[in-house]
């Protein structure tokens, strides 16, 4: 099992960046899927959740509006689209299989500045 986030870089406050994560030994619809992130100093945060079997997504206070969360149609790869960033959107993403975020693999930097 494995898990690959990237596209992650440098964007000015307003701009747009499109997360994917890639997985492997296993598909989108076998399960719940997360995005979490964390910031500098910061302790990991729950950012949008993902049930490939019905399309039903999640997110977190701070970013509902902002992001949104889909598959591809092989579900293989997920995405986040992060629309409006703000600075404190910056921080490390990962895509995860459980709630808590235990199971996720290498992240992907986001940071958002002027």
């Amino acid at each position: 099992v494995q898990l690959q986030a990237c596209g992650g870089g440098l964007v000015q406050p307003g701009g747009s960046l499109r997360l994917s994560c890639v997985v492997s030994g296993f598909t989108l619809d076998e399960g719940w899927m997360y995005w979490f992130r964390q910031a500098p100093r910061k302790k990991l945060e729950w950012v949008s959740g993902f049930f490939s079997q019905s399309g039903q997504t999640t997110y977190a206070t701070s970013v509902r509006g902002r992001f949104t969360v889909s598959e591809d149609h092989t579900r293989t790869t997920l995405f986040l689209q992060m629309n409006n960033l703000k600075p404190e959107d910056t921080g490390l993403y990962y895509c995860a299989r459980d709630p808590a975020g235990d199971i996720r693999g290498q992240g992907t930097l986001v940071t958002v500045s002027s």
